[in-house]
Order: C-alpha cells, then sequence, then structure tokens
C-alpha cells in the first residue's frame, strides 16, 4: 500500500474522481431533460389541467398521509428508543419492512386485505380505499410510516435519557418530561423527519397505483400521472412533470441541511 505523500494525493484523486463522475452523472441525466423538450410544449404541459389536478392530489395526499405518519411514529418511535422488551428485535424488523419490500408488492398486500372478509367490510361500510383517493393516502401511510420512525428513533437516540430523569426529579410526570423536555430538544429531528417524510409521500408510485389504480384526474398523482403521460406518448407533459418533482426534491434537500446546519451550529 502506498504511503506518504503520494499514497495521500492518490487517495484524493480517487475520492475526489468518484465523487466528480457520480455528480457529473445526475448532472447529465438532468440536462437531457432540459434539453430534450420544446420550451414552449413545455410550459403548456405545465399548465395543463391534468398536471395542475395532479400536483394538487399530490400535495393533499402527501400532507394527509405524513401527518398521520408522524402522529403514530413519535410515539413509536420514542417507545423503541427508550424501553427494552420481549420480542423488541422482532417488532423493529417488522415495522422495517416497508423499507425493504418493494412498494408493489406492499399495495398488493393492502389490494388483498381488503379482498379478504373484514377488509371488504371496511372497504364497503367503513372507507372506500381501493381505487380511491384514500387508497393512495394509505398506501402513502403505509410507505412512509417506516421512514418516519427511523428518523425520528435516530433522533430519540441521540437525546440524553438524563434529560428526562431530572424533569422527573423536578416535579414532571412523564407526560409532561416527554412534551416540556424531549420534544423540544427533538424539534429539528423532528420538523427533518417530517419534511423527508412529506418529500417521500410525494414521489410515492408503486403501492398508490397498486391498490388505488391509475385513472387519470381521479387517482393521478404527480408519479402516477408520469406513468400515463408516458404510456400515451406525451413527453413533454412527462418531462414538466419530472422537473416538477426534482425541484421540489432539491428544495426538500436544500431545507433539510439548512435545518441539520442550524443543529450543529455553535
Amino acid at each position: 500500500m502506498l504511503k506518504g505523500a503520494l499514497g495521500d494525493s492518490i487517495f484524493k484523486t480517487a475520492t475526489i474522481g468518484a465523487l466528480g463522475v457520480l455528480s457529473l452523472f445526475f448532472a447529465v441525466i438532468i440536462i437531457s431533460l432540459l434539453t430534450y423538450t420544446n420550451w414552449d410544449n413545455f410550459v403548456a404541459a405545465l399548465g395543463s389541467q391534468e398536471v395542475l389536478f395532479a400536483i394538487g392530489l399530490s400535495l393533499v395526499t402527501a400532507t394527509i398521509s405524513t401527518v398521520i405518519a408522524l402522529i403514530i411514529a413519535v410515539p413509536v418511535a420514542y417507545a423503541i428508543s427508550k424501553n427494552n422488551f420481549w420480542g423488541k428485535s422482532v417488532v423493529d424488523s417488522l415495522l422495517d419492512l416497508p423499507v425493504v419490500i418493494s412498494p408493489i408488492a406492499i399495495g398488493a398486500a393492502l389490494l388483498i386485505f381488503f379482498s379478504t372478509p373484514w377488509g371488504s367490510f371496511i372497504n364497503n361500510h367503513v372507507i372506500a380505499f381501493v381505487f380511491t383517493v384514500a387508497g393512495i393516502i394509505l398506501a402513502q401511510f403505509t410507505i412512509v410510516s417506516a421512514l418516519a420512525i427511523r428518523l425520528l428513533k435516530s433522533t430519540f437516540d441521540d437525546i440524553d435519557t438524563r434529560y428526562e430523569q431530572v424533569g422527573r426529579t423536578l416535579g414532571c410526570s412523564k407526560p409532561e418530561a416527554f412534551f416540556r423536555i424531549i420534544m423540544p430538544i427533538a424539534r429539528h429531528g423532528l420538523i427533518a423527519s417530517g419534511i423527508l417524510t412529506w418529500a417521500r409521500a410525494i414521489g410515492e408510485f408503486g403501492a398508490s397505483i397498486t391498490l388505488a389504480g391509475a385513472m387519470a384526474m381521479k387517482t393521478e398523482t404527480l408519479p402516477i400521472a408520469i406513468s400515463l403521460n408516458l404510456a400515451a406518448a406525451d413527453i413533454e407533459k412527462a418531462i414538466a412533470i419530472i422537473l416538477i418533482l426534482i425541484v421540489v426534491a432539491i428544495i426538500v434537500l436544500l431545507v433539510i441541511r439548512k435545518i441539520i446546519g442550524s443543529r450543529y451550529a455553535i
């Protein structure tokens, strides 16, 4: 193995070279999108009723599914982070299934559930999920809840238990210590988790199209709109939607980096 200045130089060149190649790869993909389409057609596609509907539906469903996911993920992540119990590793692994299993498989499992007697009763007499907007929300929630739990668990893992113990010695109950001490400390992680979970919900495709279908102007979120327009050979409209998702992703990443930077700023 090379040592000294030559080894350091080769190592630095290799790492920066890998960074440059990967950055160039993604830059070429984005540039190809920008140069492929006619800009007049792009602007027309961007303002079309279908694209505006897909934007609105994506924003609404992603927001609702993210709020539900966070409401459930906060206590679940805290319980896993701060408690030891029999079967914890099994439960922890079960909650990670949406991360490692294909979203299409998750959507198919949900669709099969609603074909069972219990699922049919829920779908027919409580809330209709199959081929409806509610199905999109359920599919998004199923996928993003695992992400929210992982992110929040990491946040709670970083919080020293002594903060809560001090609060308890000063007369706080368990809920008071959680809401008055733990949650304020975890606020940056909670905000970052919410933003990333929302962005992931915006881009969710596999489970949504399997459970809710791909019906134009009904269950057409942004990813589903891309699929429909590619199938119809409407490339300009598909590119317009892809660029919308790229802009959303860039904004989300910049905000996350700002939050993380402010968290560790001295």
